[in-house]
């Protein structure tokens, strides 16, 4: 059996990359998988969008709502950044597939990132069910995503 591959998001490996120019670092994860079995992006900064940006929802739907053409994805002043969240999505989904990675461990909560619970578009701090764009979108070509907790939860 060979080793897992993984995507990782950017911020839980330390890269500031997050809206308001932090990173969520995951030292354990760092720890836990040699760099050689991984491969990491931001999927909003791929798509385009600044590392200093309004914060993101999406509009009381999900990630696959967004793919689908349904809702969109705002920031906080009202701005449709939907194109820019899909056009990450995928753009990491070939990078992802490209290094032949089967699993991925994403920001949880994230527009991008969350599975299972992300935010639910009013800017209030409640969250919902549902997963992000990348998120979805790596589920629907058949990667394994976890959030960050879930994978450290994991035994190998």
């Amino acid at each position: 059996m060979g080793t897992k591959r993984y995507f990782v998001s950017a911020c839980l490996l330390g890269q500031k990359v997050r809206y308001d120019t932090q990173d969520c670092l995951i030292q354990e994860l760092l720890d836990r998988i040699s760099p050689n079995q991984y491969i990491s992006l931001c999927p909003e900064v791929a798509g385009g969008l600044p590392t200093s940006r309004p914060p993101a929802e999406i509009q009381f739907g999900s990630g696959q709502d967004v793919l689908n053409g349904k809702i969109p994805v705002l920031d906080i002043s009202g701005g449709n950044v939907s194109l820019a969240f899909m056009d990450g999505a995928y753009q990491v989904l070939k990078v992802t597939q490209d290094f032949q990675a089967t699993h991925a461990i994403l920001k949880s909560k994230s527009p991008s990132c969350g599975s299972g619970w992300i935010y639910d578009g009013s800017f209030s701090g409640h969250k919902v069910h549902g997963d992000g764009v990348t998120a979805a979108l790596f589920k629907q070509h058949g990667i394994v995503v976890m959030t960050e907790d879930e994978f450290l939860k994991t035994t190998f």
